[in-house]
């Protein structure tokens, strides 16, 4: 009780970083509520944005060949911005609405205890103002797009609504977790297309592994509470033979993106991203030590790298036929 009455005093979180900007410009009446947000832990919004600057990036480069001018096979610029401020917006959201379900477990867990409404910081009613506002933020940079994906981006709300309820009913949370922080893999191609296709569909069911996969990693940071208190993860279920299912999981994410680079006729080296991608990928697996929670979460952290290494060899794949005719 004398650690969350610290940090209750000191407007922190047990678990978020120190000397974050957060902490340096915003007034600290807005700590609890940047907290919320996780504006100070952006690689939660890094990886929900990831899969739609690879959807968008994937819908550009598709077949690609010398007569395609340089501009139209790079994704849409103001596409990704929108995705970025969408991601930061709903990830903000989502993480409010997850820490107002779990706040009597958060309270229980050492890791998270001293999180805004379990220390009692901000109200519910606060927290769920602050919600709304963040939706509408998120809905402000949906509602820029066409029709088709204004519905299926909305549609993407029902698995945010239960996923927080998920790691109390089945082993697998992370594979919910998954269908939500993929969506982008179909928005990103609905924005250029207005329809949906093989290619970005492919590259959806790969992301899902993919979170599935890092998402395990994260999760060992708290499987001993989580132990203690009935919460479910594929970490828990997993257990020793993390490794094992991380080997499939991300070797499933690779060859399902291969696919999805195939049937968009992506140029070949595009697969110089996914490669570089693979060996990062391995190099998590090969060093995981599961009973380390500060590895655990650099590791996690780590795929911000995956995900540029992906972005950057579809961007690489899209302009090379006209990168060639340079040559």
């Amino acid at each position: 009780m004398d650690t969350i009455q610290s940090n209750r005093e000191q407007g922190r979180v047990a678990d978020a970083p120190s000397g974050h900007w957060v902490y340096r410009l915003l007034p600290r009446g807005m700590w609890p509520y940047a907290q919320l947000a996780r504006w100070d832990r952006p690689i939660g919004w890094q990886l929900l944005m990831w899969p739609c600057w690879w959807s968008a990036a994937l819908v550009s480069g598709a077949g690609a060949d010398a007569t395609t001018p340089w501009m139209a096979a790079l994704p849409s610029l103001p596409h990704l911005v929108l995705f970025t401020l969408g991601a930061i917006a709903m990830r903000g959201a989502g993480c409010t609405w997850n820490d107002l379900v779990d706040a009597e477990i958060d309270a229980k867990v050492e890791r998270t205890r001293s999180r805004p409404l379990p220390s009692g910081q901000v109200s519910r009613k606060q927290a769920y103002g602050f919600l709304g506002a963040q939706a509408m933020a998120g809905l402000v940079a949906l509602l820029q797009f066409n029709g088709f994906t204004v519905l299926l981006g909305a549609s993407s709300l029902a698995v945010v609504a239960v996923y927080p309820f998920m790691k109390r009913v089945t082993w697998w949370p992370q594979f919910v977790l998954g269908l939500a922080f993929s969506w982008g893999a179909l928005m990103g191609w609905a924005a250029a297309k207005g329809e949906l296709a093989a290619p970005a569909i492919i590259l959806y069911a790969g992301s899902i592994l993919w979170v599935i996969g890092y998402d395990t990693i994260y999760a060992h940071q708290d499987k001993e509470d989580d132990a203690l208190v009935g919460v479910h993860s594929t970490a828990r279920l997993f257990d020793a033979n993390t490794k094992y299912w991380l080997a499939g999981l991300y070797g499933g994410a690779l060859a399902l993106f291969a696919i999805a680079f195939a049937l968009a006729k992506v140029p070949a080296p595009a697969l110089a991203g996914l490669v570089a991608a693979g060996v990062h990928m391995a190099r998590q697996i090969r060093t995981l030590d599961i009973d380390n929670a500060d590895q655990c979460l650099k590791l996690f952290k780590s795929n911000a790298i995956v995900g540029w290494l992906i972005f950057l060899g579809l961007v690489a794949g899209g302009l090379w036929p006209a990168l060639k005719t340079l040559l």
